[in-house]
């Protein structure tokens, strides 16, 4: 679990933790958070299999840090503002263990709505390399990753701020074998004013049209239909 700062979220998301159905190797890459954050670890020290606490080279380098110290057969991991779904885990190892082909499996995630507290479902569905090509159809939360997939790839890509998930849906698939799409509900992404999402789409569209570029070989025109919609109206109506 990396972290920065996310001290009013962060009981809920290791609550949603340790509340699944299985024995979990967690640990917290704190990124030297100055608010409540350590207190909040602090309670949960005694499950936890590790954690830390100082500046880092970001989200990314963190992501890789912490599943570099477990051992687990399957990884992944929960951004602090998220969680997870009563027997997630459990139903996603259940799948991956019946399709051992797969790179990863995946299923729904809602997105919830900070202001206001609406629910609705994240865009997710069955894997296609076209459809990923015109979005990202997998939701981070709602994953759950084979360890020798990811140690083949080398984890996500460090000098990528805003889609380091997409890039590695990519990796996995081109290099490993494509994702398993599972149709229950998962995972719960937390959307609210500080993530980086709502605050940075033009270096999220630009990531994202460089690595669709490399990876599919050519940009879909949806992705330069929407971009005016996404970074420049989302930006004004927030």
């Amino acid at each position: 679990m990396p972290s920065f700062n996310q001290g009013r979220f962060l009981n809920q998301a290791l609550t949603s933790i340790f509340e699944q159905d299985l024995p979990l190797e967690v640990f917290v890459v704190d990124g030297g958070s100055t608010d409540n954050s350590l207190e909040v670890i602090s309670q949960w020290e005694h499950r936890l299999a590790g954690y830390r606490s100082h500046k880092d080279d970001g989200q990314a380098a963190a992501i890789n840090e912490g599943i570099s110290r477990g051992s687990a057969k399957y990884v992944c991991w929960l951004n602090s503002d998220d969680w997870f779904l009563p027997g997630a885990l459990a139903r996603m190892v259940k799948a991956a263990e019946a399709m051992p082909e797969a790179s990863m499996v995946y299923g729904r995630c809602w997105n919830h709505h900070q202001n206001g507290g609406k629910r609705r479902p994240v865009w997710v569905e069955p894997f296609s390399e076209r459809r990923l090509a015109l979005r990202c159809i997998i939701s981070q939360p709602a994953t759950l990753i084979r360890r020798s997939a990811w140690d083949r790839v080398g984890g996500v890509d460090p000098s990528l701020q805003m889609t380091m998930d997409y890039d590695l849906w990519w990796r996995l698939y081109k290099r490993v074998g494509a994702p398993e799409f599972i149709e229950d509900f998962v995972a719960v992404n937390r959307v609210h004013e500080a993530t980086k999402t709502s605050n940075n789409r033009r270096l999220h569209y630009k990531e994202a049209i460089n690595l669709v570029r490399r990876h599919h070989g050519r940009v879909p025109l949806k992705w330069w239909l929407a971009q005016p919609y996404s970074v420049w109206w989302k930006s004004i109506i927030r």
